[in-house]
């Protein structure tokens, strides 16, 4: 798959460790909703990262970057287009993709997770508003829920979406859903035979939650997630 040449519009704090990086590419990136792009650091040097924004918006890239100050892997993406103001990418990479359909769907997400589900969320929201889709993100603080507003706002405009945030350790004053946020889903639904479910995260999540749903009754081939390649 060859490489396409981005200009780095912008790299913007969403956290203190999380950061929203803005692509313009050269050519329009041919990509599914839920896949991800290699950015090429050096010949035998590619980091995945997942597309935030959906397939039908295709002249753009949005990633989601979480670097913390042990995280070389990301910061020094980070420093290379900020030094370079621009990328080598390649993609669209991945199996996990939006599925055809209208099978209700669950989206669990887990930190910078999200951006895979809300590529998936809005490509569904796009072209077939009629389909219910639940979101479930979890992160440790509120704070971590970056785009939290903006998916209130979202599920108020969209009558057939469910935002649902989750939050492990809460304050006081917290008045949604506590603890692990594939808890808050078998919390939900006794039977998931009939649903889709997304998930990205941390692969010991990923991992959890697999075994959990498929005692709910949730087939092998309607679970999709990167991590489920390697795990």
């Amino acid at each position: 798959m060859s490489q396409i040449r981005c200009q780095v519009e912008g790299i913007a704090p969403l956290t203190k460790t999380v950061y929203r990086v803005d692509l313009t590419p050269d050519v329009s990136l041919d990509f599914e909703s839920g896949q991800y792009v290699l950015v090429h650091m050096g010949e035998d040097d590619q980091r995945p990262f997942s597309i935030a924004n959906a397939a039908y918006d295709n002249n753009r890239l949005e990633l989601h970057i979480g670097a913390d100050p042990g995280n070389s892997y990301a910061t020094e993406v980070l420093e290379r287009m900020r030094q370079e103001k621009a990328i080598y990418v390649s993609g669209g990479h991945g199996q996990a993709t939006l599925q055809a359909g209208d099978k209700p769907m669950i989206l669990v997400a887990g930190g910078t997770g999200f951006s895979y589900t809300y590529s998936i969320l809005m490509q569904s929201l796009k072209v077939n508003p009629n389909r219910q889709v639940t979101l479930y993100w979890g992160g440790k603080h509120l704070d971590d829920l970056y785009y939290h507003k903006e998916l209130i706002s979202l599920a108020e405009h969209h009558p057939h979406m469910t935002y649902i945030p989750v939050v492990e350790n809460a304050d006081e004053d917290w008045e949604g859903r506590k603890g692990w946020v594939h808890h808050a889903v078998l919390a939900d639904f006794a039977d998931l035979s009939a649903m889709q479910v997304y998930i990205a995260g941390r692969f010991d999540m990923a991992k959890v939650a697999r075994d959990d749903f498929f005692e709910r009754g949730l087939t092998k081939e309607n679970l999709f997630g990167d991590a489920y390649a390697f795990i």
